[in-house]
């Protein structure tokens, strides 16, 4: 296959231009900007209507947040099939606490929403590169988010679903008179013989970092700047030269490529996501589109012009009322006899726009999946639904995570695989290499009282489910953690026990029984 980074070569390469672009105008959606991606680009608005205030809802950061709230809202649970106090389940609690994987899992997901790819790199390094001693920064495996638009995967000519290598590309500009850094002159060693290493000229450089199965090949290579967008950045560069002394391969120890992709969901037609925001665009335009007109609309009934009776205003010299219409907004018509004062306002229609806006929403919700439950409307609140009520109403949108989250379940079994072999390429282990069983909530609140009520059925009659397996669903507690909540429960017992049979069986001191009645015997009532 050819070199997608080789002399002559464009970056990026116009084979995914068009998903970078993508992946930039979604950013710009799910933060709020949508009169950059929509007015500024398109100029869809008139020259008049241009001069109104661009107003816009962001409906496109609401559909991420939810996908992601759902999805990693609740931390999963990574087991490695055995004993809690396991090495295998001790070294998947440890990769997941060192690097924070909660927060990388969600940002993830957030991101996964709106540009449709996730990438997780691992590697084995210092979190400070080197600046501390080993000491106080020791080297372990670090599992982190990759920027999405500087990996370019390399996929099989024969099956476009199967990645065989991940190129991580990314520009560097060196302006006229920088001074370079130790790192610089390490990578960029033989382009410049000035003996303070300053830069002359502004230069520009494509870092390439190259992931195949078992190694990583870094590259760095010239480049000029060839094309630019309207805000004057640089988006597109003609590679020229490549810096032979900055070339490096390293061996990883690992028969797998070191980047994990994780599509947002896919047709399997390709390696690329879909993301969540492209369908809705054009309804989020002509939302923002009809919320700028009709606050034109109100802006002008807040200031109205003014009709009046012929010979209402005085007359100049000319005989002429004096007015500006435009100023003033006061004009002067037919005679007294004929109009009364009053102001002009006309009929906006804006009934029709509110319908139009509310249809809007629906549909935008409709096809984003998110059914009014989950925003809080709908009866979501305390009158009288159940969890199990709300649980079904909101089928669509468990349905849309559902689906998500097979494509992470697989990703991160990767990533755990991945962690465990690099650690093992560099230090002695004392685990067995193992997948992980990823155990993930469906972000809902739990009702406790509607679960107990379901257990305590279970469990009354005919037991269908044993009073271990209840407490691991109830409390959320592993199976070592049940048990020893049941030990602890049948001491208690025990004890209370022992308690009340020294009440029943022990008479107080001096206690005589009560002596018996001759006349109870003739009592008719003492039969009854």
């Amino acid at each position: 296959m050819a070199d997608m980074f080789g002399i002559g070569q464009y970056f990026p390469p116009p084979a995914h231009v068009k998903r970078i672009q993508r992946y930039k105008d979604n950013r710009k959606l799910f933060r709020g900007e949508h009169y950059d991606v929509f007015e500024r680009v398109k100029n869809r608005l008139s020259r008049t209507q241009r001069e109104i205030l661009y107003i816009s809802v962001n409906m496109a950061g609401l559909v991420c947040k939810k996908s992601a709230d759902f999805l990693f809202g609740e931390t999963p649970h990574y087991s490695a099939g055995n004993a809690d106090d396991s090495n295998e389940q001790k070294a998947f609690e440890r990769f997941a606490s060192e690097n924070d994987l909660s927060i990388i899992n969600y940002e993830s997901a957030l991101g996964n929403s709106y540009r449709g790819d996730s990438f997780y790199k691992i590697r084995w390094g210092q979190q400070y590169g080197g600046q501390l001693p080993k000491e106080l920064d020791p080297f372990r495996v670090f599992i982190e988010s990759q920027i999405a638009e500087y990996v370019f995967p390399e996929e099989d000519p024969f099956n476009a679903n199967n990645i065989m290598a991940y190129h991580i590309a990314y520009p560097t500009l060196y302006e006229d008179g920088q001074m370079l850094n130790e790192f610089d002159l390490m990578r960029l060693n033989g382009v410049w013989t000035s003996p303070n290493y300053v830069v002359t000229g502004d230069q520009w450089f494509i870092n390439v970092e190259s992931h195949y199965p078992g190694k990583i090949v870094y590259r760095t290579l010239r480049a000029d700047a060839t094309n630019v967008n309207v805000d004057n950045e640089v988006i597109e560069w003609r590679i020229f030269a490549e810096i032979p002394e900055a070339r490096r391969e390293v061996a990883t120890g690992v028969p797998i490529p070191l980047v994990v992709h994780v599509p947002n969901y896919s047709a399997g037609d390709g390696w690329e996501g879909i993301d969540d925001l492209t369908e809705l665009k054009p309804m989020l335009d002509e939302l923002n589109n009809r919320l700028s007109l009709i606050a034109s609309i109100l802006d002008k009934h807040s200031d109205p012009a003014m009709v009046v009776p012929s010979g209402s205003l005085e007359d100049g010299d000319d005989g002429r009322p004096i007015f500006h219409a435009g100023r003033d907004k006061v004009f002067e018509v037919m005679d007294k006899s004929e109009v009364t004062p009053q102001y002009i306002t006309w009929d906006g229609q804006l009934q029709a726009a509110f319908e139009e806006i509310k249809l809007l929403i629906e549909q935008i919700l409709t096809v984003a999946e998110i059914p009014a439950v989950a925003l809080g409307k709908d009866n979501s609140g305390t009158s009288g639904a159940s969890g199990l009520s709300i649980k079904f109403r909101m089928n669509s949108l468990l349905a849309k995570i559902n689906r998500k989250r097979q494509y992470y379940d697989r990703a991160l079994r990767r990533v755990f695989l991945i962690a465990q072999l690099l650690e093992e390429s560099k230090v002695d282990i004392d685990y067995d290499i193992t997948v992980p069983k990823i155990k993930f909530k469906d972000g809902l609140p739990d009702d406790d009282l509607e679960q107990a009520q379901i257990y305590n059925m279970r469990l009354g009659g005919k037991a269908t489910i044993s009073q271990k397996t209840a407490i691991m669903h109830l409390d959320d507690l592993t199976e070592e953690q049940a048990q020893a909540e049941i030990d602890r429960m049948r001491e208690e017992e025990e004890a209370n026990a022992t308690v009340e049979s020294s009440v029943f069986n022990e008479r107080d001191a001096g206690e005589v029984d009560p002596p018996d009645d001759p006349e109870a015997d003739d009592d008719p009532a003492s039969d009854k």
